[in-house]
């Protein structure tokens, strides 16, 4: 074979390849990927799920992708009545993925027509499992003792549950199995369900919140009067406590005084009993100091003992 032919054949695979490649005959998929390949709209073959290179058929085959990871469905809150009639708002999301991309594509077409399906049934399976049991199996997974806040808050008003026999965990379990079973049909498997949010709707929340606030009143209320209560105490101790300390400080002035007044009594008796007329010149002097001023009147006979001194010096 000459270098000629060698030539010719070597161009005519490249134009092949190029052929291919531009016609779309040659297809990539990747790790996260799986593919059905439809010839004129249908479905031909089995699912491909190999990573790499492959090819089909140009212009009468097209390639439909779709993923292997899990995916994420968020439904829109749903207004259901639970059995003890309470109309509550519960928000779930799941997580799924595409099991037989066939199946999947034959009955939902793409991820837009799954995520579609997934509402009505989950929604619906949500709906049938909560409509079957009261508001508090629905939000408590346990017996414990509920605390205040939750019973002020509305959660086990009027609500008698001897024991939770469901509980939350288990009711999101039966909506998950109830779920996967209705969308298997579709090549879907469903891996999870949690319910994300449950809260009343907005009439009954505004009415759980003015009780709220009203129970919050009370208690800043009784919290007040506490307080004032234990201020007056305090008061009543600091009143008790200084009338017992100015009694204590009174006692002792007048012993002190006492004291004072027997010693200067001993003083004036002394004196006295030495000058008795010097006493009672300076007694004199003492209550004229008290007794007379400015705006003082006094009538008074000229032998009056009270103006003696005044009188004469020598008077006695």
């Amino acid at each position: 074979m000459n270098k000629g032919k060698i030539s010719i054949y070597i161009i005519i695979a490249f134009a092949f390849v190029l052929f291919l490649i531009f016609s779309g005959a040659i297809y990539k998929i990747d790790e996260t990927q799986q593919v059905v390949i439809t010839q004129f709209g249908r479905p031909i073959g089995d699912p491909i799920d190999a990573p790499g290179l492959h090819i089909k058929m140009p212009f009468i085959q097209n390639v439909n992708y779709f993923e292997k990871r899990l995916l994420e469905w968020d439904g829109n809150p749903s207004e259901i009545l639970a059995k003890d009639k309470k109309f509550i708002l519960v928000d779930t999301y799941a997580r799924w993925k595409i099991s037989d991309p066939l199946k999947f594509f034959t009955s939902v077409v793409n991820e837009n027509g799954g995520q579609t399906r997934l509402d009505n049934v989950i929604e619906a399976s949500t709906r049938d499992l909560i409509t079957g049991h009261v508001l508090m199996e629905v939000v408590r997974n346990s017996n414990r003792k509920m605390a205040a806040s939750e019973i002020e808050a509305g959660v086990g008003e009027k609500t008698v549950v001897d024991s939770i026999i469901v509980g939350r965990v288990k009711l999101t379990q039966g909506i998950l199995e109830a779920s996967k079973e209705k969308v298997s049909q579709y090549g879907i498997e469903l891996v999870d369900v949690r319910i994300k949010r449950i809260n009343y709707i907005r009439q009954v929340s505004e009415k759980v919140f003015e009780r709220m606030i009203a129970e919050r009143l009370r208690i800043a209320e009784k919290y007040r009067s506490e307080g004032m209560g234990k201020k007056a105490e305090i008061e009543g101790e600091m009143e008790k406590d200084l009338q017992r300390i100015t009694s204590e400080a009174y006692r002792t002035a007048q012993g002190i005084k006492g004291k004072a007044d027997a010693e200067a009594i001993k003083i004036y008796a002394q004196a006295f009993e030495r000058d008795p007329e010097f006493y009672s010149f300076t007694k004199s002097l003492e209550s004229y100091r008290q007794t007379l001023d400015e705006k003082t009147w006094l009538i008074l006979s000229t032998d009056s003992d009270y103006l003696k001194y005044l009188k004469d010096v020598n008077a006695k």
